[in-house]
């Protein structure tokens, strides 16, 4: 009976070591530029595989990431409990009750987010397959069944991910476009089941095409009546008589994958099953809100990226890059989705504004995208030029997707103060004792960084205070200036052990003295920052942990572990008022 040898541990340990670092890197990255974290693994992937790494150094790739043998099975295999995990998480967002109040609009939205892109990714295929990459002796019948597919999916994670960083994800709006890609990814894996039906009928078991599709619907009925409603009545027992959070853990994760087991027995792909277990698990009222923040933290930071970091392995995308195929692809994709959409959203009744934001959301196709190539290539349906393609496409629509919404919706990012406060500008202890003094003293810092002139920032700030003292009270004084020549915001952050009088509401000396600067002509990120500092420091532990922070990575470490609380006033509201957002 063969078994892992110790070399093969070694190098499995390796590469998952690599994995997470590089795709935890490179997630953190596109983060930072306002992008979904997958953006940024699955662009890591690529570096790590064979496309840079495999010319750089092939050798040192195929060590870590060997070709064949243990190491790659095992490898392969704890991806896929990876994906298979992540869809459980996104299900878990899934709010059935707001998803039955649109009803309508969502079935209008789904059913020409299906029609209409399958329609033209069918013509495309039939018509042209030469242009959309169909490979010599490949069956014209599957794979034109399979690009209409690909055309009318979209990736629900993605999904789901861009809402939740729009602050859209729990609106109507956002379960609109939620409701459609769960209805969409259904019909899309049932088509792409009989697509495999026609290449491979061992991938069902044995089981026939219709016996697939009876069984699939089976299991979606039954986990959103019967097994919703069990769950629902099982959830307050094993809260109260397991140690949490291991006793909900092991429950949610076995779930999953008996649910990924069942779909896969039956000849659809795993995510669908547990993608599925995760909505009827997310839809119970007796699943805490800490309970489904650990279980998404625990599978977002540690299973997702290996998954997607591993699709850059795959394949070579510089060999088998074929431009004209590409540019098809991704116009057909658009169009077909984008189009359908809108088009399905304004006969449902919504305006024409958010019937375009529906269709670009809907447009996002990323890893349901990706995950359909890899099966499609792994059954020979399609070769490396189309999957290469499909992953750009995947990329392209998924980067464009939040971006285009926002503009759509004049949806306005709030700016955090954290988001601005400079390394440099984080200056503890402050050696002034005086008000002006210490304006001075974090004007001089600011100016090295900035590169404007320290009198021009001192002369600013100084004025401002002088006009009103900026001490907003609980040891917080925020001094402010708006210059004209000034980029992007800044934060500088002095600490004062003793305090320094600014002239608080409540009599107190200031520790924390927050020197902002913005540039004059912009209206708003001096109040959003203000307020934000105003909400933040209300909470009197943070207030002095953050008092008590040594450097600036201890300062932001407390800021991002901090629980959040949605529900704080500023400490004045005069000064600070709450910047207003777009509701959708």
């Amino acid at each position: 009976m063969s078994s892992l040898t110790h070399s093969d541990i070694t190098i499995i340990l390796i590469g998952l070591g690599v994995l997470l670092i590089a795709g935890r890197v490179f997630g953190e990255i596109a983060t930072r530029l306002r992008q979904p974290a997958i953006i940024g693994e699955i662009i890591a992937g690529i570096l790590l595989g064979p496309t840079v790494m495999g010319r750089l150094a092939p050798g040192l790739m195929e060590h870590v990431f060997p070709s064949g043998g243990n190491p790659k099975i095992v490898l392969q295999g704890i991806t896929t409990v990876a994906v298979v995990l992540f869809l459980l998480v996104a299900g878990m967002e899934v709010d059935l009750s707001s998803i039955f109040r649109q009803g309508k609009v969502a079935m209008s939205v789904s059913i020409s987010g299906i029609v209409a892109p399958f329609g033209v990714g069918l013509l495309a295929a039939i018509v042209a397959p030469d242009l959309f990459g169909r490979e010599i002796g490949a069956h014209a019948l599957p794979f034109a069944l399979f690009f209409a597919t690909a055309m009318a999916i979209s990736a629900l994670p993605v999904i789901a991910r861009t809402l939740m960083d729009l602050n859209l994800f729990r609106t109507d709006l956002g379960m609109v476009i939620i409701a459609a890609a769960i209805f969409d990814d259904l019909v899309g894996w049932i088509i792409f089941a009989l697509v495999i039906g026609l290449i491979d009928p061992s991938h069902r078991g044995g089981l026939a095409v219709g016996t697939t599709v009876a069984l699939t619907l089976a299991y979606l009925a039954f986990m959103l009546t019967v097994g919703r409603w069990t769950i629902h009545a099982v959830l307050p027992w094993l809260q109260a008589r397991l140690s949490w959070p291991a006793g909900v853990l092991t429950f949610a994760m076995g779930l999953a994958f008996l649910g990924a087991a069942f779909a896969e027995f039956i000849g659809v792909h795993a995510v669908f099953g547990s993608f599925i277990a995760g909505v009827a698990l997310g839809d119970s009222s007796h699943l805490r809100e800490r309970t489904r923040t650990t279980i998404a933290q625990f599978v977002a930071f540690v299973f997702a990226p290996l998954f997607f970091v591993s699709i850059g392995l795959r394949v070579d995308f510089v060999v088998h890059f074929d431009l004209v195929l590409t540019l098809a692809v991704l116009a057909v994709a658009m169009i077909g989705k984008v189009v359908g959409c809108g088009l399905g959203a304004r006969v449902a009744g919504m305006p024409w504004r958010e019937s375009w934001a529906v269709g670009f959301g809907m447009n996002s196709r990323g890893a349901m995208e990706i995950i359909l190539g890899l099966l499609a290539l792994q059954y020979g349906v399609i070769g490396e030029r189309l999957f290469v393609a499909l992953v750009i496409m995947a990329l392209t629509t998924s980067i464009t997707s939040g971006i285009v919404m926002q503009r759509i919706l004049r949806r306005r990012t709030v700016r955090r103060f954290a988001d601005h406060l400079h390394p440099r500008g984080y200056v503890n202890p402050l050696k002034a004792a005086e008000r002006e003094d210490a304006i001075r003293e974090l004007a001089g810092v600011a100016a090295t960084i900035t590169g404007l002139p320290v009198d021009v920032i001192q002369r600013a700030s100084l004025e401002r205070e002088r006009m009103m003292p900026t001490g907003l009270g609980l040891c917080v004084a925020v001094p402010h200036a708006r210059l004209h020549g000034m980029g992007k915001p800044l934060v500088c952050l002095g600490i004062s052990q003793d305090g320094i009088e600014f002239n608080a509401p409540d009599g107190d000396r200031s520790r924390m003295i927050f020197l902002i600067l913005t540039a004059a002509d912009d209206d708003g990120a001096q109040l959003e920052i203000l307020a934000d500092i105003s909400r933040a420091f209300l909470d009197p532990a943070l207030r002095d942990a953050a008092m008590r922070a040594q450097t600036y990575n201890e300062f932001i470490t407390l800021l991002k572990t901090r629980e959040p609380s949605h529900q704080r006033r500023p400490i004045s509201a005069q000064r600070a008022p709450e910047s207003e957002t777009t509701r959708i």
